[in-house]
């Protein structure tokens, strides 16, 4: 266990000077992310939410606490080979550094190195332990009754240089605190720079700002979502363990690819001296089950992607250009594929550079992210974006794609119910049954709740912002005792009500009719 803790903290160490998503932690949790098939990142988000990465990592450092002390007993009957297994450990995270999409030869130097200092360690231990032959017969008659009894048994005895041993772990592991300090306060000196840029941008008076939120659109209702979402709540869901922290001088987003007549390279100020837009879009994940919380409305301030893409000299496939996809890729090499049409058929797909009124927060892709109406965010919503790519379906599948899911996916029509929660306890009498539905780039239209499997009963709906962002409805329910079941569905701004046939989220989100149980007394 010490050996393991002087190789997890010396490779903090070495991360800090090469990057901190090449600890080996980390990317041996990227690779394992990237290997796990769509199931199981299912069964990861609808068990721990937005704390999958969390439960991820806390599982390998079992793992590996595990790992060393199997380590351990093993080295105490074979010295050297107990040592060799903590090297091939390291191997193991060095090549799961370098595989990864952004992955490079110096990533391997973190698990390199604190694998050797691991290997180093436990050597020096178990050399406290040693094996001695039976001790030479003694004088007296008391010495030779013991040397006798000694002789008998024929076995060796194992001397414990008790002094030794806990010098030597004492100053091992002083010293790899001291090591894996050094390495926080690098890395926290390193992110520095990225979070003063972050605090240093000030944010452009939008040329086209959102059009005033019509009163009404909130029903301020008690357990009801919030119609903007804070920041501080706004669901995450990607697959980045160490979240990137960049700074946005350094920035840059290179457009280039099939059909792209003129390359185009950009950074911060560049996009600021463009024509800022500002939207209320809402955003959900394809994870999302039915009723459940991976969805949250902003307001985005940001650059008209398609005007890039003009730019560029990008056309749409129905205006004949030849790439029908639209490939995102990310700092942490994520890459997300869009429907090139979808961006350039006149809704608000945009480069996003502010979020809720302040400069998009790290985990949600600062300085520059993705968002594009109407479709779920594993199509369309690139965060820390740094290369865009025109190319064909046919030719390339982005990361989700390559793991079952849909090559495209338009949001579906879809309502939660937030209050009364499931197994509440309302009183008999009038209780409000209220909760929010949405369908992106197509709007709400009408809302109905039933009871009991019975009729259906037309809620009212707040005031439209805008097709793009979800609406909140409720429903006066006449509540009479015992135990009841409340469902509600949707219908969009085509007509289409949302279906009541139960899906899985994969390949392209979930469908059903949200419903909850509750004890009225």
């Amino acid at each position: 266990m010490v050996a393991g803790f002087c190789s997890l903290a010396a490779a903090e160490l070495v991360s800090a000077l090469v990057r901190p998503e090449a600890g080996p932690v980390t990317a041996v949790g990227g690779a394992v992310i990237d290997r796990s098939p769509a199931a199981l990142k299912e069964f990861a988000v609808r068990h721990f939410g937005t704390g999958d990465k969390l439960a991820l990592e806390l599982g390998i450092v079992v793992l590996l606490a595990v790992f060393a002390m199997a380590v351990g007993v093993l080295a105490l009957h074979h010295r050297r080979t107990g040592s060799a297994a903590v090297l091939l450990f390291g191997a193991v995270g060095a090549v799961a550094a370098v595989g990864r999409p952004e992955g490079s030869a110096p990533d391997a130097l973190p698990s390199v190195v604190g694998a050797a200092v691991g290997a180093g360690v436990l050597f020096a231990l178990t050399g406290r332990l040693t094996t001695a032959p039976p001790r030479p017969p003694a004088s007296g008659s008391e010495s030779e009754s013991e040397s006798e009894s000694e002789s008998e048994s024929g076995e060796a005895y194992r001397a414990f240089d008790r002094r030794g041993f806990v010098i030597t772990a004492a100053v091992a592991t002083a010293v790899s605190a001291g090591a894996g300090l050094l390495g926080r306060r690098l890395t926290s000196s390193v992110q520095a720079g990225a979070t003063a840029s972050r605090h240093d941008l000030v944010l452009p008076v939008p040329d086209s700002p959102a059009p005033a939120v019509p009163s009404g659109t909130g029903l301020n209702i008690r357990g009801l979502s919030p119609f903007f979402t804070p920041n501080k709540d706004f669901y995450r869901v990607d697959t980045a363990l160490v979240v990137p922290r960049l700074d946005a001088a350094g920035w840059r987003l290179r457009i280039h690819g099939e059909g792209v007549a003129r390359p185009l390279t950009v950074g911060l100020h560049d996009l600021l001296r463009r024509e800022i837009i500002e939207r209320d879009i809402t955003l959900a994940c394809v994870s999302n089950e039915v009723g459940g919380p991976y969805i949250g409305n902003a307001r985005w301030l940001g650059v008209r992607l398609a005007d890039l893409l003009r730019e560029a000299g990008v056309r749409p496939p129905s205006a004949g250009g030849p790439a029908d996809q639209l490939v995102a890729r990310s700092v942490d090499g994520m890459t997300i594929g869009t429907p090139v049409e979808a961006v350039m058929d006149g809704r608000d797909a945009m480069l996003a550079l502010g979020m809720n009124g302040e400069p998009l927060p790290f985990a949600h892709g600062f300085p520059v992210r993705m968002v594009v109406p109407g479709l779920y965010g594993y199509v369309s919503a690139c965060k820390w974006i740094e290369d865009i790519e025109l190319t064909t379906f046919d030719a390339y599948d982005a990361y989700w794609v390559r793991r079952s899911w849909a090559q495209q996916a338009p949001v579906k029509t879809e309502s939660r119910i937030d209050t009364p929660r499931s197994l509440a306890s309302p009183k008999p009498g009038t209780v409000p049954v209220a909760g929010v539905a949405w369908a992106q780039h197509r709007g709400i239209s009408r809302v109905e709740v039933r009871v009991d499997g019975g009729e259906w009963h037309t809620a009212r709906l707040s005031a439209a912002d805008n097709r793009d962002t979800w609406r909140q409805w409720v429903w006066e329910w006449p509540a009479t005792s015992g135990r009841h079941t409340l469902e509600v569905r949707a219908t969009d701004g085509t007509g289409a009500t949302q279906t009541g046939r139960r899906a899985d989220t994969v390949p392209d989100g979930a469908t059903g009719l949200h419903s909850v149980v509750v004890d009225v007394s």
